[in-house]
């Protein structure tokens, strides 16, 4: 359920009172246009730099994206997350583990973190003199500079 305290208040007060629920703030996912110019950038960069898309992505993620570290047992396997690397091996109680970076997927980022991995994509691009501006933004662009009366 999405929405304000006393929303959610009235639909709490309806539920089993047995049940536990857990309740966090609501941050919106990356939109559609972000997503679309984010795969379409990342593949003329990759057709520019001769680097794999999935590869670049993945830097793309370690520069930009929100990350985390986790501490593995040495004798445990990792699944079930996309995108990590194996940092170091520590000792702790005797025990050997490992400590990974998990970096965030570009699908569970919110409209402000995406934002920061497009931002960055552009700035990688804009190294590789790839144009980052879509035909639409550049005549956006040209009508707002237009309608300033400056040519």
């Amino acid at each position: 359920m999405i929405g304000n305290v006393l929303k959610i208040i009235q639909w709490l007060y309806d539920q089993d009172k047995n049940k536990l629920f857990e309740i966090k703030e609501y941050k919106e996912k990356r939109n559609k246009k972000q997503n679309k110019k984010y795969w379409k950038l990342l593949g003329e960069l990759s057709l520019k730099t001769k680097i794999g898309i999935e590869e670049l992505h993945f830097e793309m993620l370690k520069s930009y994206s929100p990350r985390y570290e986790i501490l593995v047992p040495n004798e445990s396997n990792i699944r079930g997350i996309e995108y990590y690397e194996k940092k170091s091996k520590i000792l702790k109680n005797g025990k050997e583990f490992y400590v990974y970076h998990v970096y965030t997927p570009s699908h569970e980022l919110n409209t402000a973190e995406f934002a920061i991995l497009l931002k960055g994509l552009c700035e990688e691009c804009k190294q590789q003199g790839i144009e980052t501006l879509s035909p639409e933004e550049l005549e956006e662009l040209e009508e707002d500079v237009k309608s300033q009366g400056v040519a």
